[in-house]
């Protein structure tokens, strides 16, 4: 697994709550677009072994489907967080 590639995911999360939160429509897509890049190329580098990062990773991939709102961005900020930190375990 790489952690440039989740690191880089948790960041753009972050910043994409942050541009909904601050009613940046065309940040929120900006970052989207570049948050999306990073999650499929974590997914095509996570290993079998690892469920639980997989299953977070489905969960982001359906908030960022979802339209931008604060309960989006909330959701995004906290799975920043938890990606961000079970990257640092690793």
């Amino acid at each position: 697994m790489d952690k440039i590639t989740l690191l880089s995911l948790a960041s753009d999360l972050k910043r994409i709550a942050l541009a909904i939160q601050r009613n940046s429509p065309k940040n929120a897509q900006r970052f989207q677009e570049e948050a999306l890049k990073w999650l499929h190329q974590s997914k095509n580098s996570l290993p079998k072994n690892n469920d639980s990062m997989g299953k977070i990773l489905e969960k982001v991939e359906k908030c960022l489907s979802e339209n931008n709102d604060l309960r989006k961005a909330e959701d995004l900020l906290m799975y920043g967080t938890i990606i961000q930190n079970r990257t640092m375990v690793f």
